[in-house]
């Protein structure tokens, strides 16, 4: 299949995007994996540590304002730009002295790097007719997963060799990097240089006409009167807790209760990043399967996130093994299952809605997203001293089958379909 259709210069774009993911999910992990040095160090509590985490999450819910800038000053700038800012940010994490000062990091943090959502939503709906954005959706959220799982042996090979404020400098520097391979090499469809007038023709053929845009700039309070915004977005709340769990949480999880040091960390806590990589290509996978058995695009994709809530149940049993190694095969089980979902809830952005609203929905739904993060892990920090991580891990269960309800209950179904790909058009008011 790959050597079939992943060809062209738009693979290269995505997987441009997918590199600029993988550097802004090292980034924001970087700091879950160097939590057991920095908080001994540093004598902050789990408490305070979940108010640091709070902020990050609190200040990346403004995703619709990077979403916004996208669309307005287009991607390749404006991408850039919050680039250059979460990397010199990252950096400087390795000159706090106190909690405060890592919160407010944290959230200066969040709001640059709630620009890689809207920004890869935004290639995919630019480079991708409306069939291969499944697929496409799915390789730039490699990077979310890969970049979580290359946290782990690069920050503790960090914290051994020099020590943790080492591990922020160098995964900020690489963000500069890249952001300098992305402005020579990045740019929009209608004007780069590279790409042949058959693949621009096979983009566009594939582009549904009614999403193709008007020009304007987005206009949230239409955005928000539309019920299939609500049919994303409340979705995305109650199942982003879960990635969060995982890369906020899970390392100091494994220190806590598991018993493990730096070097176990390192060896295993990547292990769910690896199985949620993979998750991010089954899902698209099972939406051409679907598809090919007569179902309608809309309702593939839904498909697809009902299996990967469906998975997502074995997380409920983590608290519950008395093998640690078992706990972490449960947990790696949760990323996989969650990749399927999620990248397949994230893509339906670019599915039902005009080009030129794409980012901003996605950063819409991205700050629902976040709030939810957001509660659950002030949830944590607050009673887990109390009740511990095993009824958390029971409730990501049941709110991810709850959120396949509310996609199969508020997204239309599409009313006609006007492209090779079956896609819909606006829901009616």
């Amino acid at each position: 299949m790959f050597n079939r259709k992943i060809r062209g210069l738009r693979w290269w774009m995505i997987g441009l995007v997918m590199l600029g993911a993988v550097i802004n999910y090292l980034t924001r992990s970087s700091l879950a994996v160097a939590a057991p040095t920095v908080l001994k160090e540093l004598d902050i509590s789990t408490a305070e540590y979940s108010y640091i985490t709070a902020a990050f999450q609190g200040a990346i819910m403004l995703q619709p304002l990077c979403g916004y800038v996208l669309d307005v000053i287009g991607l390749k700038f404006g991408y850039a730009m919050f680039a250059v800012a979460w990397s010199i940010i990252c950096m400087l994490h390795g000159f706090a002295t106190n909690w405060q000062t890592l919160a407010v990091l944290r959230g200066l943090l969040g709001l640059a790097e709630g620009s890689a959502n809207p920004a890869g939503m935004k290639a995919v709906s630019e480079w991708f007719p409306a069939k291969e954005r499944g697929m496409a959706g799915g390789i730039y959220n490699i990077g979310a997963s890969f970049g979580s799982m290359l946290a782990p042996p690069l920050v503790v090979w960090a914290i051994l060799h020099y020590n943790w404020q080492s591990a922020f400098v160098i995964t900020g520097a690489l963000g500069l990097v890249w952001v300098a391979i992305w402005l020579l090499l990045y740019d929009a469809p209608a004007r780069h240089r590279r790409l042949s007038k058959s693949e621009a023709q096979h983009i566009a053929a594939g582009q549904e006409q009614h999403l193709q845009g008007d020009g304007k700039r987005p206009s949230v309070s239409s955005i928000l009167k539309q019920r299939n915004f609500w049919g994303i977005a409340l979705p995305r709340f109650l199942a982003d807790p879960a990635w969060g769990t995982l890369a906020f949480w899970v390392p100091l999880y494994l220190t806590t209760v598991r018993g493990f040091d730096l070097k176990q960390i390192a060896m295993f806590a990547w292990l769910p990043f690896l199985a949620a990589d993979l998750g991010c290509l089954f899902g698209p996978t099972v939406v051409p399967w679907l598809q090919k058995r007569g179902v309608r695009l809309i309702n593939a994709r839904r498909g697809a996130f009902t299996v990967g809530a469906v998975m997502m149940m074995g997380v409920a049993f983590v608290g519950f093994v008395d093998n640690a190694y078992a706990a972490i095969a449960l947990l790696s089980v949760a990323g996989f299952a969650h990749q399927t979902l999620s990248v397949t809830v994230i893509t339906m952005s670019s599915d039902l809605f005009r080009r030129n609203e794409v980012a901003t929905v996605a950063g819409m739904c991205g700050t629902f997203g976040n709030l939810g993060l957001l509660i659950f892990s002030l949830l944590i920090g607050g009673l887990m001293s109390s009740v511990g991580y095993t009824p958390f891990f029971v409730s990501l269960a049941v709110l991810d089958l709850v959120a396949a309800v509310l996609l199969w209950t508020l997204v239309r179904e599409p009313l006609r379909a006007d492209s090779p790909a079956d896609s819909p058009v606006k829901e009616s008011a």
